[in-house]
This record gives C-alpha cells, structure tokens and sequence, in this order.
C-alpha cells in the first residue's frame, strides 16, 4: 500500500478485510481526530512558517518541508475551533492527500499528536444530521474508542470546500 491509498478521493474509508484500519491519533482544540495511518508522511515540530497573501484561510501559509514548499492546513478554522497558541506538543503531520487529481503533500497542524493504533468499522458511525456543531460533511465518522470519540475527517470535502490546495503538488 502508499500513502494515500486508505481514502478515496470522495473522502471514503477503505477498511482493510477484518474491517480494521490504522489510524494516527491527534487533538484539535480538545478533540480527538484521526488520520489514516498509511496518509502520514512524517510528524514535525513546529517550523517557521511563511503566510501566504490570498490564499483559503484553512491553507494560509506553507513551510519548507525537506527542501520543498509544502502548504500548512489549519482544521481548527474548518471545525471552528479557533486558533489555538503554539505549544511544546504542537506538531505538523505531514501527509500526502489526493486532491484533484493529483497527490498533494500537505502539512496539518496539530495541538498534539497521540498514536497509531486501530478502528474498527463496527466501532464507527456516521456523524448525526442534527446536535453537532460542525458540518456533517466534513466527517467522514466518529469511532468509539475508550468510552471516548474520535473524528476521522473528510479532507478531500474539506479542501473543496475551504479552498484549494496549490502548492506542493506532485506529479
């Protein structure tokens, strides 16, 4: 498998035969979200970056990501969650993302990165039409995890929605 190969681009999950799958665990403003674990390029410590003017406010700047300008996402602004200080467990997670048409290192903030461990399809559900505070769309699931959940977001809607990500793109 690559990077990139447990999600379609419409943002599907895709479990593996016991209906499992490895995700890398991470808060965003007091909530736990998940990635794909094969999605994950590398986790950085914060790094200067540079803000770009005219960009989607979601993907307001890039860093310099192993000689390459890569763009930095903030899913705080997607799930409304404000923008939270900079701390010594903040982290980028470097992913590669399929994004229209092409695959796209990305770079996530994150408030801090937790761990790789596994979902189980039989422990997930759909995210409720009514009583949440973010948009339906942009999850793909919640899973039950220790009498806890976690949100596995839908990027690719994400990314549609809020703005397109330019730089970083390979081909």
């Amino acid at each position: 498998m690559q990077p990139g190969d447990a999600m379609t681009e419409n943002g599907e999950i895709v479990w593996d035969e016991d209906g499992q799958i490895k995700v890398l665990t991470f808060d965003l403003g007091g909530e736990t979200f998940a990635l794909e674990a094969n999605m994950v390029c590398e986790i950085l410590d914060i790094l200067p970056e540079t803000q770009v003017p005219g960009s989607a406010s979601i993907a307001g700047g890039v860093i310099n990501f192993r000689g390459s300008v890569i763009p930095v996402a903030d899913l705080h602004l997607a799930f409304g969650l404000g923008t939270p200080a900079i701390t010594q467990d903040s982290r980028y997670i470097v992913i590669e993302l399929e994004h229209d048409r092409d695959t796209c290192v990305i770079g996530l903030k994150a408030d801090k990165v937790h761990e790789v461990t596994t979902i189980d399809h039989r422990a997930t559900e759909a995210a409720p039409r009514i009583g949440t505070r973010w948009r339906q769309d942009f999850i793909r699931c919640l899973a039950k995890r220790s009498g806890d959940l976690v949100v596995v977001p839908n990027l690719p809607r994400i990314f549609n929605i809020c703005g397109h990500v330019q730089a970083g793109t390979q081909h």
